[in-house]
């Protein structure tokens, strides 16, 4: 199919709000607890969704081609550890881990597309939920808000 499902617009879209919305309360509230952790939290949990996305690619392409796809099972459970890691860390590097994790899989997604005859809708949509959800995570954490981001803890 070319046209993106409404059922997939939805949960697509719907899932950037939390990147918004705690973005928000980061730049109109930054002393507000625990928003700067939550929203590295659900970064790291998104990331950890793309990528079972390629495991579900790898299954798919496995079954089509009777042949397992191991380099692509193995960087499904990557994007696990990245996020894992970032939250283990101090906000600033967690950030700049989850920034590079959500790039690094939209990379892998581009040289994917083809192999795995994903959906023509299917890039333009991770393109654009990868770059708004880059944009909330790096805006609040890279950008000098009011003498310097607080309400961010470890």
């Amino acid at each position: 199919p070319t046209a993106l499902p409404t059922a997939v617009a939805w949960l697509g879209y719907g899932g950037l709000l939390p990147f918004a919305a705690l973005a928000g309360i980061g730049w109109w509230a930054p002393g507000t607890p625990l928003w700067g952790t939550a929203l590295l939290a659900y970064g790291a949990v998104i990331l950890s969704f793309v990528g079972a996305l390629h495991w579900a690619f790898a299954m798919m392409h496995s079954a089509a081609h009777a042949k397992p796809v191991s380099t692509v099972y193995a960087w499904s459970v990557v994007p696990s550890l990245i996020a894992w890691v970032a939250l283990l860390v101090s906000p600033e590097v967690g950030t700049t881990l989850l920034l590079c994790g959500l790039l690094a899989h939209y990379l892998q997604d581009l040289r994917l597309a083809t192999a795995l005859a994903l959906p023509r809708w299917y890039l333009p949509l991770r393109l654009q939920l990868t770059v708004v959800a880059s944009l909330c995570l790096g805006s609040v954490y890279f950008l000098p808000v009011a003498g310097g981001v607080q309400g961010i803890s470890a």
